[in-house]
């Protein structure tokens, strides 16, 4: 498609989105006019489209930054939003990415040019096409129970007390491995996860059930879970691609914290104040178990709360172990 009506143009130069609106008003005139309006939209909306790709791109890169890279200011940053945003007219205007030429061609009505859907899909990989003609497919059923058995890998806690409820049997048995108290755990598996909504998933969409989020080194072989996670580098918060540990259950997951933990020298000092929650949690900081300055203040206030007091106790009175 001819698009050599953007090569001149500017990003920032409001009046040639005018001068588009002036020619889509006397389309009516003739069709080629018509066509010639549709083809000049057509393009903006791929130089649009391009802009908003280019963004998103160095969004992603963020985390890989240098911040204190003279490179990476904002003044910098502000110049290379409008080389981006006029990059993107550039791409438009040599018709990189054909996307305005579908465009014209779903809605165009010369028919001999026509590109139907099909060319962009198969209409039998929507189950919602098939239900509205009535049919079912092994495609759509396996689809079904796929979605079905993924949901059951995936822990729902609706609030705190259901929370508490799934974790605190599993953890009363570790936590007596190393003579903690299991609200102590629950407490820093809340925080960690904020009580169970933000469990980090595997690629396959599965819950890795990671509920301290212990990171995966090299002596780790079991399942991995990768995530973009927040740490503290001299007290300022910094992206990070990490990668976690991947359990199979909660079970699990508590079982090989405890592991963590003994099998550390590190936290030597930790597992020898289990018997005092907070000088157990100030211990486990200063062990460099998180980055966050306030990590161990943070459980300590997730210890406090009415919720995990009243809970625990009711637990504790029936017995749940």
């Amino acid at each position: 498609m001819d698009t050599n009506h953007l090569d001149k143009q500017n990003f920032f130069d409001l009046g040639n989105l005018d001068s588009l609106r002036q020619e889509a008003l006397k389309g009516g005139a003739s069709p080629e006019a018509s066509k010639e309006a549709l083809k000049k939209a057509a393009a903006q909306f791929e130089s649009i489209f391009t802009q908003m790709l280019l963004k998103s791109m160095r969004k992603a890169n963020e985390a890989f930054e240098d911040k204190e890279s003279p490179f990476n200011s904002s003044g910098v940053k502000f110049f290379e939003e409008m080389h981006d945003q006029q990059l993107s007219v550039e791409l438009s205007s040599k018709g990189s990415l054909g996307l305005a030429d579908i465009i014209v061609q779903q809605l165009s009505p010369d028919t001999k040019n026509f590109m139907p859907g099909s060319v962009l899909r198969s209409v039998n990989e929507f189950s919602s096409d098939n239900r509205a003609n009535g049919k079912s497919t092994d495609a759509s059923v396996d689809s079904a129970s796929a979605s079905k058995a993924q949901k059951q890998q995936k822990p729902q806690f609706e609030n705190a007390e259901e929370f508490i409820s799934s974790v605190w049997e599993h953890a009363k048995t570790a936590a007596e491995k190393i003579g903690l108290n299991p609200a102590v755990m629950v407490a820093q598996a809340a925080l960690e996860t904020g009580w169970g909504k933000h469990i980090i998933n595997k690629s396959d969409g599965n819950s890795s059930f990671n509920l301290f989020n212990i990171k995966s080194d090299r002596s780790w072989q079991g399942d991995k879970a990768s995530k973009v996670t927040l740490e503290f580098e001299e007290g300022m918060p910094v992206k990070k691609q990490a990668s976690f540990r991947a359990y199979d259950s909660i079970k699990d997951s508590v079982n090989d914290f405890v592991e963590f933990l003994t099998q550390n020298p590190r936290y030597q000092e930790a597992l020898q104040n289990t018997a005092k929650p907070a000088a157990f949690l100030d211990s486990l900081q200063k062990a460099g178990y998180a980055t966050d300055p306030n990590y161990a203040d943070k459980i300590k206030q997730v210890l406090n709360r009415t919720e995990l007091k009243t809970l625990a106790a009711t637990l504790v009175r029936q017995g749940v172990n």
